[in-house]
């Protein structure tokens, strides 16, 4: 992934918050991710809005010491196409 690339979610993907973090259904291939940890829904949740994922990390009050974890679970979301570099 990269940092400076602006990211945000597919278009057919509904976010629905559970204590645990999220449920992320994409409607179109119809897969399910469970989102582990609220940190990770707010990274989200920043995606759309923010310049670029390194914003969208910063935004969601991610200490730069977690950011490999966080993008190998982002990296996960975009092969399952749940995320997606904007144009």
């Amino acid at each position: 992934m990269d940092l400076a690339t602006p990211y945000r979610l597919d278009p057919q993907v509904s976010l629905r918050p559970e204590e645990f973090g999220a449920l992320a259904y994409h409607f179109g291939n119809r897969k399910l991710s469970f989102l582990k940890h609220p940190d990770l829904l707010r990274v989200l949740e920043q995606l759309d809005t923010e310049p670029t994922l390194e914003a969208a990390l910063e935004a969601a009050g991610i200490e730069r010491t977690r950011w490999v974890s966080f993008l190998k679970a982002l990296e996960t979301l975009e092969s399952s196409e749940m995320i997606r570099a904007r144009t």
